[in-house]
């Protein structure tokens, strides 16, 4: 015997469904990730390149810095990767109100990116790149995996989906809302209080 469900019940249910989808995207990601960076470790000497020459090649490359070859102490990027996710997930939690498959992919690539690089951190210590680009000439302009890529697409998702919702809030209060407005009124209004 089947009840219906309330609409409550019904967008819980519907989140619960998001959620999930969410979580098997970004281990999805963090699985080519990982398979990726051993196949290079595993084939590839390290600086070897297939081919040897072109401006798009496979490179089996080191970077104990941060994204894209920015150096950083290990402690640091260590400490970066995981103020990422941690923030990543802050951001999910504040927004997964608007039950947005948008937001579920964004999130899901850039946990899946970040979480595909902290864990090269903590097991080698560096993270594996592989993907050169550079020009014909023979300059490297940059060397990355699939990790970061997930994290620059999870990125731009990310944007898409809050000017989307910034767009909608301010459609639906009207023209002139600012949506940082409510937040500086509450903040005011706290300090006043505990002021007095």
């Amino acid at each position: 015997m089947s009840e219906a469900l309330g609409n409550g019940e019904l967008e819980a249910s519907g989140r619960r469904h998001l959620v999930g989808t969410a979580s098997l995207l970004a281990l999805v990601a963090l699985e080519i990730d990982q398979l990726s960076k051993l196949w290079v470790r595993e084939t590839l000497a390290l600086g070897e390149s297939i081919p040897s020459e072109g401006s798009v090649r496979i490179t089996h490359a080191v970077n104990r810095g941060v994204g894209f070859g920015i150096p950083a102490s290990p402690p640091v990027s260590l400490l970066l990767s995981i103020a990422a996710v941690l923030a990543c997930l802050v951001f999910y939690w504040r927004f997964q109100k608007f039950n947005s498959t948008l937001l579920n992919i964004g999130i899901a690539a850039f946990v899946g990116g970040s979480v595909g690089n902290l864990v090269d951190r903590i097991v080698h210590g560096h993270v594996t790149d592989f993907i050169e680009m550079g020009f014909s000439g023979g300059d490297v302009i940059v060397v990355f995996n699939i990790a970061d890529l997930c994290l620059i697409l999870g990125i731009v998702i990310l944007e898409i989906f809050l000017i989307g919702a910034i767009v909608g809030i301010i459609r639906k209060k009207g023209l002139r809302y600012n949506p940082v407005t409510p937040f500086i009124v509450r903040r005011v209004a706290m300090r006043r209080t505990e002021k007095k």
